[in-house]
């Protein structure tokens, strides 16, 4: 094993990719506690601040679907400076919007930049890292998933409090612009582009489509993004279930998304240990019945009188732990036969799984009908499919390599 996928020491340029993929999760946790507050402070409809959040989603997985061919052909750091760039420029107009219909512009333009950082660290873990040690590299990126719901929101409200809400994106242009800086000194291209293909929109579609032709890509990228999906519906939706519902303070209910985010965080670094005596495929297989029987196991008891808020609480810990192991191995077979075409896989990847997710999302706010049953529901059929994704679409001895 190289020293670079050493599972005790991060390097530095998986830092810097940690960073990267955590523009997206800041963009999206640090604003959430001021977004009452910018409604009233730019004197908007009443409503019309969640449309910022909806046009970020939009940007995010339309976005992708630029940087990865941009990357095929260019390489890694020229798409990835202009992204950035376009996300620090976005930043600050969103920080100088005076009326709302600036700020869900902004917002746009911010996740078109923002998503660039996604995109492109996956694709570079890939040109740096064989499969497994892809797989190991991607586990410790999902430290960022767990910590950033847990530290944005704080962050954010502190920053709220103390300077008000323009300062959130000043933050974030800051720290976008510290990550350009850092990555212009120290992290290396890593894609040769002298057998590129010409970019053309022909090539591009023709690329995406081949990939979508492709059984093993899509088994894997739909296994991880429908678990994604379900863990964005519990995102979604559990906020109204634990203190509405079953009128837990809101202090009880961080409680219990901070120990679901450890879920998360634990399980992934369980990953890396795993992958030691285990290739990711085989692993992947093992511990997708984890989110399926979770959730198939709440659904049934949502039709009985058992169901509490602590049953509820231990399926979700499962549900979002269970990708800890899922997604990084998902992620990393995905990609592993697409090295030359990594950017492109790793964009259409990611924007699947951000349809995915932000469709869940929905699903649960439109089917609003005062029980935890639409949750349940949406995240069994989440948790199902990624574990049907698999098995239909995975030959038996991939997944027991």
């Amino acid at each position: 094993m190289n020293p670079e996928s050493s599972p005790v020491m991060i390097p530095g340029w998986l830092v810097l990719l940690g960073a990267l993929t955590a523009l997206a999760p800041l963009s999206i946790d640090m604003y959430l506690p001021a977004l009452p507050v910018i409604e009233q402070g730019l004197m908007a409809p009443a409503g019309s601040i969640s449309l910022t959040l909806a046009a970020f989603f939009v940007g995010m997985a339309l976005g992708q679907l630029f940087y990865g061919p941009l990357s095929d052909r260019f390489g890694r750091k020229p798409p990835l400076y202009a992204g950035l760039a376009l996300y620090v420029l976005a930043s600050l107009g969103c920080m100088l919007a005076d009326n709302i219909t600036m700020l869900i512009m902004c917002r746009f333009l911010q996740a078109l930049g923002g998503c660039a950082g996604a995109v492109i660290a996956r694709a570079i873990v890939r040109d740096r890292c064989s499969a497994n040690e892809s797989a190991r590299a991607f586990s410790m990126l999902m430290l960022v998933m767990g910590l950033a719901p847990i530290l944005a929101p704080v962050f954010g409200g502190w920053l709220l409090v103390w300077v008000g809400w323009r300062w959130l994106f000043l933050a974030l242009a800051l720290f976008g612009a510290a990550c350009m800086l850092v990555m212009h000194k120290r992290l290396e291209e890593t894609h040769d582009t002298r057998h590129a293909e010409p970019l053309e929109l022909g090539s591009v579609l023709k690329g995406y489509a081949r990939l979508c032709r492709n059984r093993a890509f899509l088994g894997y990228t739909l296994s991880g993004g429908l678990g994604m999906a379900g863990m964005f519906a519990y995102i979604t939706g559990s906020p109204f279930i634990f203190i509405e519902l079953y009128h837990l303070s809101p202090q009880h209910y961080s409680l219990l998304f901070g120990s679901n985010a450890l879920a998360l965080i634990t399980a992934s670094q369980l990953n890396v240990w795993q992958l030691q005596r285990m290739s990711l495929t085989r692993l992947l297989r093992r511990t997708l019945w984890m989110p399926a029987i979770a959730a198939t196991a709440l659904l049934l008891l949502s039709f009985t009188p058992w169901l509490t808020w602590w049953l509820l609480w231990i399926g979700f810990f499962v549900f979002v732990g269970s990708l800890g192991f899922i997604n990084p191995n998902a992620s990393a077979a995905a990609l592993a036969t697409h090295g030359q075409q990594a950017g492109m896989a790793s964009a259409l990847m990611g924007a699947l799984q951000f349809g995915l997710a932000t469709l869940s999302g929905s699903m649960v706010g439109l089917w609003h009908d005062g029980s935890s049953l639409p949750l349940v529901v949406i995240m069994m059929v989440c948790g199902v499919g990624a574990w049907l994704s698999h098995y239909c679409l995975i030959k038996p001895h991939e997944g027991s390599k």
